[in-house]
């Protein structure tokens, strides 16, 4: 009976709280979640919707030759034909299905090379951290060689002397970058190895493999991930350079790299191949859907996604300005460069 009076005034005191109003809401959702992460992420799920769906979404075979039909205007412009909403490029073929199905090469093959190169350098970091002494010094510096040359130096002496197929390719794509993951996984875990945990484990008796995988793989986990959204959007890049001096992807196959070196011959004729030109600025004028943007705002909706890592207090946030550094408490999510670089 005594605490009847307590709980009347508890529920008082809430029933007695304003609710907020649907313009607090709002603004509090778009602080928790910014508009442009928002859109960065809806602009890569709509990517990998569009690579994963491609077939059934994809009006005709890009392969599909029609040369009564070649460089046949967009439908917006005059000449143009709804059988062919973004036109035709010299051979006739459909460029809304080959820029469909190129966003799908592109993202496959920088997906496996990605995947490749993360498994590689964790193992190799692993190694290094288990053996120490000699596999220790071969491992960093084999680090030391891949990190000191550039890739894409690596990338055509290697396929000049082997040739080029799309297994050998994906390969080749998979050593990008996994000097990064060897490097961080070694580091990681030899810090690893004298928490309480790890010792815990060692002294009870578990294989060496139970320990990496099970115990302090997962705690490195998150390192490695943002290094991998780091290492992706580069390996897009690397795939369309290579692709667009014509020693990537091979036709019959398409990338967005093929589709930018195909179109380049036609740019100031037909240049809805490519539909990218420079304007008078520094910056690129995009003047319709094509591989191009398509790379683009990939690449830009990694970085945003990327920069969303850091705390809402990260002045990257609070200044949008992307030269400043990353505040301390962001590194622990692997803003540790400055945001110029993300």
């Amino acid at each position: 009976m005594t605490n009847k009076p307590q709980v009347e005034s508890t529920l008082t005191h809430f029933a007695e709280q304003p609710r907020d109003d649907f313009q607090t809401r709002i603004r509090r959702f778009f602080e928790r979640h910014p508009p442009l992460v928002m859109i960065a992420a809806l602009w890569l799920l709509f990517m990998i919707f569009v690579a994963v769906f491609a077939p059934l979404i994809s009006p005709y075979d890009f392969t599909a030759i029609d040369l009564r039909a070649r460089l046949q205007a967009p439908v917006w412009m005059e000449g143009g034909d709804w059988n062919h909403l973004f036109g035709t490029d010299d051979l006739g073929r459909d460029v809304l299905s080959r820029l469909i199905f190129s966003i799908r090469m592109s993202l496959l093959v920088a997906f496996l090379g990605t995947v490749i190169g993360a498994i590689l350098g964790t193992a190799l970091g692993f190694l290094a951290a288990h053996f120490r002494g000699w596999v220790d010094d071969v491992v960093m510096a084999g680090i030391d060689f891949q990190a000191s040359l550039p890739f894409f130096i690596i990338a055509l002496t290697f396929l000049a002397f082997f040739g080029n197929n799309l297994a050998l390719f994906i390969g080749l794509m998979g050593i990008y970058g996994w000097e990064r993951y060897a490097r961080l996984t070694r580091g990681l875990t030899l810090s690893a190895m004298t928490h309480g945990y790890a010792i815990a484990v060692n002294t009870l008796g578990a294989t060496p493999i139970r320990v990496y995988l099970r115990h302090i793989l997962p705690n490195i986990s998150s390192a490695l991930i943002v290094n991998m959204t780091l290492n992706f959007p580069g390996t897009v890049i690397l795939e369309s350079s290579l692709s667009f001096l014509g020693i990537g992807i091979q036709p019959p196959l398409t990338s967005l790299g093929n589709m930018l070196g195909f179109g380049r011959d036609y740019l100031t004729t037909a240049w809805w191949m490519t539909l990218l030109r420079r304007g008078k600025s520094w910056r690129w004028r995009v003047s319709g859907p094509s591989a191009a943007p398509a790379a683009t705002w990939a690449i830009s909706s990694r970085r945003w996604l990327k920069l969303s890592m850091c705390p809402s207090s990260c002045p990257a946030w609070s200044s949008w300005q992307l030269y400043r550094p990353a505040c301390k408490r962001g590194r622990r999510w692997g803003c540790y460069a400055p945001m110029g670089s993300l």
